[in-house]
């Protein structure tokens, strides 16, 4: 006997259910792939993101909190853009 097992939806809710978990664990591993990019967004350079960038962003922030002069930060900038 099969206990409580009447038929149901038969084979259509086998194929509903299997559906189902394949869109359901889909979504899982497509939200912990999101994640871990997202953590790794910061330290990774896209195609547009070169090294002279992050120089010239801690350029940037120095002369913003002073510790460098303007003649200094333009010496510094012009050296980092010839490196291209």
């Amino acid at each position: 006997m099969m206990y409580g097992w009447h038929g149901g939806w038969g084979v259509w809710g086998w194929v509903l259910m299997a559906l189902m978990m394949l869109i359901f664990w889909g979504g899982v591993v497509t939200v912990v792939i999101l994640l871990l990019r997202r953590g790794r967004g910061s330290e990774q350079h896209g195609p547009s993101g070169a090294p002279h960038d992050a120089a010239e962003r801690i350029l940037n922030e120095r002369f913003a909190r002073g510790e460098i002069d303007e003649t200094e930060f333009t010496a510094r900038r012009a050296a980092i853009r010839q490196k291209l």
